[in-house]
């Protein structure tokens, strides 16, 4: 989740990242999405309580290198007709962007997710391999082989994040919005955040309890052993402990990758820092083409 995201309210961040398209997976299912640019095709994937429009940072920021494209998963706004009856789960989201990313004009794309968006993009690379050219993960989130059990969500805060759905199936949206948000980032995070986050986050309030439902997938070392593909992993200095552990762990582990620490930044820096950031990344894809198969992992620290 980011507080970032540019524009005051949903319309001002549409009218930021042009109109959305929907593409059709079949002839029920589609995902929509917005796209900018030409060249390179990088593929954003978002996290829980956001969709397409938590990437317009990028989308403005790196659509005059690259073709950015950046779908909503099945469920979050706009919410297509054809999310109905489909399961909410970080395997069917796996598979939906799967079928997504075949279906466009690109041999293969540059995959990039933030947070729970991380944890499709790791399942997708895992069992898609041959759909992308690289991968960028953004605060990993999940459950890590090894983890330290001080890294385990108590009883207490699983208590607190229910009682947040119940407030947000009940009607008190932004009561349980600010309850959920402030539990997983930091205190006084909702009341701080932008107007066009907190719009954001509305349209997605219903996603939450079958979020919560499905636990997200674990992290494994003989997951990432067998990754050949060139990884860069993304951390904010100041992000919560368990994702800068998994993005340790997974520069360890990797064959191919490197790690890049955001000096100052926290769980959202796609949008606090996001020309940082954005350097970073256009860097990594420009590189590629030329580490591809060079082994070992690189921890960097922004100046």
């Amino acid at each position: 989740m980011s507080g970032t995201t540019s524009g005051s309210g949903s319309g001002a961040a549409r009218a930021d990242i042009g109109k959305a398209k929907v593409k059709f997976l079949d002839r029920w299912h589609g995902m929509a999405y917005v796209e900018a640019g030409a060249g390179e095709v990088v593929l954003f994937v978002h996290g829980s309580l956001c969709d397409y429009r938590y990437w317009t940072p990028q989308i403005k920021g790196l659509s005059d290198r690259f073709e950015v494209v950046a779908p909503s998963l099945a469920h979050h706004w706009p919410r297509l007709p054809s999310s109905l009856g489909m399961p909410f789960s970080i395997i069917q989201h796996t598979e939906q962007l799967a079928a997504f990313i075949a279906k466009l004009q690109a041999p293969r794309v540059h995959l990039v997710g933030h947070s729970r968006g991380a944890n499709v993009a790791w399942q997708l690379a895992i069992r898609h391999a041959d759909l992308i050219d690289s991968l960028t993960l953004v605060d990993p989130s999940g459950p890590r082989q090894g983890g330290d059990p001080d890294e385990e969500i108590d009883d207490a805060t699983v208590a607190l994040r229910q009682y947040a759905v119940d407030l947000i199936e009940g009607g008190d949206v932004d009561e349980g919005l600010r309850m959920f948000v402030d539990s997983v980032s930091r205190p006084g995070f909702w009341d701080r955040s932008t107007p066009a986050f907190r719009d954001m986050a509305r349209d997605n309030a219903l996603t939450l309890g079958p979020q919560i439902a499905d636990p997200l997938k674990p992290l494994y070392e003989i997951d990432a052993r067998g990754m050949r593909r060139p990884v860069l992993l993304v951390d904010g200095e100041r992000s919560p402990m368990r994702y800068r552990r998994n993005a340790e762990a997974l520069a360890r582990w990797l064959p191919n990758a490197e790690r890049y620490t955001v000096r100052g930044a926290s769980h959202g820096m796609t949008g606090t820092h996001s020309a940082v950031f954005n350097r970073e990344l256009a860097r990594f894809i420009t590189s590629v083409r030329s580490t591809l198969g060079e082994p070992g992992a690189v921890q960097r620290l922004d100046e």
